[in-house]
Order: C-alpha cells, then structure tokens, then sequence
C-alpha cells in the first residue's frame, strides 16, 4: 500500500502501526490507502479518517490511541444498540488493543449542519429531524437494559462539576472564591446532584446532541460517539438535545418537542413524572449541570489542548445556565457566582447572547 504521507501523526510509531493494520485488511476489503483523508476530529484525542475500497464504497476508520481510549465501551454500547434496532456504524474490523476500528460510513451530513441550515432557511424542516431525534432516544431507553452500563451517581456528577471549577472559574477566568462563594457552590452542587440521583435511572447516552447524529437518506437517523454510556437519569438526554452546545431553539419550540417526547414516553411505559411542569424542572436542572460541565470542557480544550474554537460557544452555555438558575430559587445561589463569571466574560469581549 501507499505511504499516507497527507495525514498528520502523532509519531511514527503510531503510523507504521496503522499501516500495518490497514495492511491487513487490505484482502478482505480492497482498501485504497491513497484514498484515506480527515473526516472528522474528535474533543478527545480520537479522531475519525474516511476511506474508500476499489468499488467506491466508503468506510470510516477510527483512530483511538491506547494511551488515552478504550475502544470496548464504544464495541459494547454499539452492539446493545444495534441489538434494539438503531443505526449505529457496522463494525467491519477491530484491533481493540492497538484502537484501531474500521466502520459503516453514515455519511457526510451532521443534524448539527442540516438543523442550521434549516434554521437559516427553512424552519419546518428541523422538524422531520427532531421527531426522528426524539423516536430514537424513545427507542433507546425503552429498550436497553441499562443494568449493563457504568452508574451515573454522585461522585460521577460532582467530578463533572469540578470541571467548572478547575477549568472555567479557575483557568479562564482566574477566580478564586472565599468562603461564602464556597458554600454557594456545594449548595447548587446538592442541588443538582439530588435531581440526577433521584430522577428514575435509564440508559443515558451521556452526549445526544446533534454534533452525535448523523441524517441518513437510507434509514433513521445515526447516532455516534455513544460510547461513553452510562446509567443515568431519564431527563439528561433530552436535555443535551434539545440544549445543544452549537444550536439553540426558541423556548416554545424547546417545550413543544419536550411535551411530544413526553407524552411518547408515558405511552411506552417509560417512567417519566406524570407532571409535565416537574419533569421540564428535571429537564432544566439536568441541563443545567451539563452546562457547567461543558463550560469546564471547553475552557480545557482551549487551555491543555489547544483547540481555541471551543471558547467561542461560551456563551451560549452562560445564557442556558443563567436562564434556568434565575429561573428557581432553589439555584440563587448559583446566579451569583454565574452572574460575577458572566461579568469577567464582558470584560475579555464576550457578549451573553
């Protein structure tokens, strides 16, 4: 096979290696090395290359260095999921230990772009999308057996949490807060920690937003990057979906497709509160935490990992955060130290949106 002098590596260890397994596969499937390009780069030190086979078709290789990935998760997840009927990339080949995969090409348009494109010019069109979103994550808690995964308790979101701390009120924004500020926090961390843990518990995608959904002409819709599944409460994907970190939605639309996955819910019998207004509180509360996680997240990929074009959505995530913690009194607290962040952000040029 060809040299694949186009694409960066690491070192060159990690390049012969790759090379060596493609190699391999080369009598099963006819790859053509000099077809293989970027297709994708990952948050995380995962990243994705597309590709083709002497017929044309195209496949999509995973590249998860061992050092910092685990490709089981991903292997495991992908199988429950295959197994209650969603689409998920086919796994063609596998060297778990050295993290290389090879896979189903879903395709090359993400929701994220299809959803922004109709928001730009066709409004209605986001809604075919969203309702196949909805009747997917239907799909996906009523089916899984969420026994399988890792539980998502409370130290699981109190070290989500830290990761506001460490990274965006402490790194970014250089702050350090007294003791009153500290009692502030732990009490919104109770607060939000007491909704995770006693929502009912289901299969929790960890990341259903539209960056993870793939439109797909041939069938539903793809989902991808699930393997950080976990068992968690009923509220949180819908809240990553309809809260997106890249897109945001009016707040009557929001409630439309909340009411519509709801109503869907009770009828498959999955437990959600018979009170739509507690649920939505569940919803905001759920998101809520999240936001601050990736407001954590993306100040670090800005900070350790040198991908700047994360910080450009902080705003976005203050608004959410900002909204749902003036929204309850329980979360007043919360508002403060939100509100002394949010004046840090006016001063390095950010505006709230």
């Amino acid at each position: 096979m060809h040299s694949m002098t186009s694409i960066a590596w690491p070192n060159p260890q990690r390049q012969h290696a790759f090379q060596t397994w493609l190699q391999s596969l080369q009598p099963s499937f006819g790859l053509l090395a000099e077809t293989l390009r970027e297709a994708n780069a990952d948050a995380s030190s995962r990243r994705y290359l597309r590709v083709a086979d002497g017929n044309g078709r195209s496949y999509i290789v995973m590249d998860a260095p061992p050092e910092s990935n685990d490709v089981r998760p991903f292997l495991k997840v992908g199988a429950l999921m295959a197994g209650c009927g969603l689409h998920v990339p086919q796994v063609f080949a596998a060297d778990a230990e050295q993290g290389f995969l090879l896979l189903a090409d879903l395709g090359n348009e993400p929701y994220l772009q299809a959803l922004l494109a109709a928001q730009q010019n066709d409004p209605k069109k986001a809604e075919p999308l969203m309702r196949a979103a909805l009747q997917a994550l239907l799909q996906w808690q009523s089916q899984i057996d969420a026994s399988q995964l890792p539980i998502y308790d409370e130290a699981f979101v109190r070290r989500e949490l830290q990761i506001f701390v460490d990274w965006c009120v402490q790194r970014e924004f250089g702050k350090s807060w007294d003791e009153t500020q500290q009692k502030w926090w732990e009490h919104s961390c109770q607060v939000l920690v007491r909704n995770m843990v006693e929502q009912p518990q289901v299969a929790m995608h960890r990341d259903f937003m539209v960056r993870n959904l793939m439109v797909c002409p041939e069938g539903p819709v793809g989902i991808l990057d699930f393997q950080d599944a976990v068992r968690g409460p009923i509220a949180y994907d819908l809240a990553s979906l309809l809260r997106d970190a890249f897109i945001s939605w009016d707040e009557e639309q929001e409630l439309d497709w909340a009411v519509r996955y709801w109503e869907q819910a009770r009828k498959a019998g999955l437990p959600v509160d018979e009170d739509f207004g507690e649920f939505w509180r569940q919803v905001e509360w759920s998101g809520l935490q999240r936001h601050l996680k990736i407001l954590g997240l993306f100040c670090r990929l800005k900070h350790r990992d040198g991908k700047p074009r994360y910080a450009e959505d902080l705003p976005r995530l203050f608004a959410y955060a900002i909204k749902v913690s003036t929204r309850y009194v329980q979360l007043s607290p919360l508002t403060h130290l939100l509100q002394d962040l949010q004046g840090g952000m006016v001063d390095t040029g950010f505006t709230l949106r």
